[in-house]
């Protein structure tokens, strides 16, 4: 392991000399004490951030928004969320995301982004609001083939920009200051995790859907098929769903087209015909069924990018909260039942637990066979001066565990409503909560192989099959 090989095939370590020994071993412990260092950096830059007044990540509640995730039967949670009231130092300013990893090492990517990815936008915002609304970015490297990762970014940017000049005078200069932090935040969070020293970013990503709001103004930010919805009211004062943004999918006419222009591939397999997925030009791996994500960057040369759809959208009277989940939810709920859950729920603070809770319920009743998703939800609520709403807030801020999925039991396939369904087909199991520390060790050594018998039977695998590795690469690990 780790030799090489000369041109005859031949190992060159069994014939070097002891003085190239010892640079070898010299050198392989350097690379030790630098990893060492910069976990070290990195749990205190984490614990650090941790403490910051106002920023969230854990199960809980506040005046403003409800937070829950559950990890589902496939092992590890790779799920992440994050609610930042005061974001940028701006009382009026709130930032909130949820982040879905995927493969081997999906969760550290996941987390990664959620703490760092606000830091960037909050200073780019800082940044391109004293440049009233930031400079252009240099185009020069924007030449090359269409293979390129750069250049269809790029092409992608520059299209979005063109858009939103012709509808500029629709939307107010912070959307405009926004839109370019979002785009350069993006772009950079997912350069640094290219060269990430402790996570191997290869075959491992995230999804994020993020939005800030300030006062009536909300800004959303997306790449992946995590998704937002919010609930308003109508004219005759009926809530209902809006979907905020698209699910990035392969499926898509634009994304597939820009896909396939980059030489990679796009197709569904016989078995599950609903699913496009993004496959390298020459392997049938990795079958990954999102066109945008963080990360992934076995195929970053083959189409999926990085960069995000923005949306602007102003809020009213009507709007009364926003929610921001992961597929986990959308997989089994539809936008009306996941509005109508978090309507329903008893208060504030529990409305994220109760639309993760009947999303459980709904993949047990409408996919016994299958593995349960993980889930995360951010809840946020737009009008503060509703009454009843945030009673048990207290009780709830900040916890630090997380319930077990309950195990699923028989159920007929009949009509589903998630509200209603009988309470003695989905009970929980008497002591099934076990509580989940945010930073697992074990689950963040386990082995690519680990990960793909975690995997076992489940509706729909984000990633469907792993590209070989290159003998003796590295596996980034904290």
């Amino acid at each position: 392991m780790g030799s090489c090989l000369s041109a005859d095939g031949r190992s060159s370590i069994s014939y070097s000399s002891s003085s190239a020994s010892g640079t070898h071993k010299a050198r392989k412990n350097s690379r030790k004490r630098q990893a060492f260092r910069g976990s070290s950096f990195d749990s205190k830059r984490e614990e650090q951030l941790h403490k910051v007044p106002g920023r969230m990540f854990l199960n809980g509640a506040c005046s403003i928004a409800s937070l829950f995730t559950q990890q589902g039967k496939k092992g590890t949670n790779q799920d992440a969320m994050i609610v930042w009231e005061n974001f940028g130092s701006r009382t009026d300013t709130v930032f909130c995301g949820v982040f879905d990893g995927h493969g081997p090492f999906g969760h550290m990517v996941a987390r990664r982004v959620r703490d760092s990815l606000p830091l960037k936008l909050s200073n780019h915002w800082e940044v391109n609001i004293g440049q009233d609304g930031g400079s252009r970015p240099d185009n020069s490297s924007a030449g090359g083939s269409m293979n390129s990762e750069e250049t269809a970014s790029l092409c992608l940017e520059e299209e979005m920009r063109c858009t939103d000049l012709k509808e500029s005078e629709n939307h107010p200069d912070i959307f405009t200051t926004l839109q370019e932090s979002f785009l350069k935040a993006f772009k950079i969070m997912d350069k640094e995790l290219k060269v990430h020293p402790h996570i191997d970013c290869f075959c491992s990503g995230t999804t994020a859907v993020t939005l800030i709001k300030q006062g009536p103004h909300l800004v959303i930010g997306n790449v992946g098929d995590s998704r937002a919805v919010m609930g308003t009211r109508d004219q005759d004062d009926s809530l209902i769903p809006v979907q905020l943004t698209v699910d990035l999918k392969p499926n898509l006419p634009r994304e597939a087209e820009r896909i396939r222009r980059c030489r990679g591939r796009v197709f569904a397999l016989q078995d599950e015909p609903e699913v496009a997925r993004v496959w390298l030009p020459h392997n049938d791996s990795p079958g990954l069924a999102m066109a945008r994500a963080f990360g992934d960057f076995c195929l970053k040369d083959f189409g999926l990018i990085s960069v995000p759809e923005i949306s602007y959208h102003y809020l009213t009277e009507k709007d009364e909260f926003i929610i921001l989940a992961t597929d986990g939810i959308w997989d089994v709920l539809s936008n009306k039942e996941v509005v109508d859950i978090v309507a329903s729920a008893p208060a504030r603070s529990s409305a994220a637990k109760a639309l993760v809770e009947s999303a459980v319920r709904a993949w047990k009743y409408k996919y016994p066979t299958s593995k349960i998703d993980d889930c995360a939800v951010v809840c946020l609520f737009l009008n503060s001066n509703v009454d009843g709403s945030s009673t048990d807030i207290s009780k709830t801020k900040e916890l630090g565990s997380t319930n077990e999925c309950a195990r699923s039991g028989g159920t007929s396939q009949e009509t589903f409503d998630p509200i209603m369904l009988n309470q003695r087909e989905i009970s929980l199991e008497e002591g099934g909560d076990v509580e989940v520390q945010e930073h697992e060790s074990e689950n963040d050594a386990k082995s690519k192989e680990e990960w793909l018998a975690l995997e076992g039977v489940a509706r729909v695998n984000t990633l469907l099959a792993l590209p070989r590795f290159v003998p003796g690469r590295d596996i980034g690990r904290p």
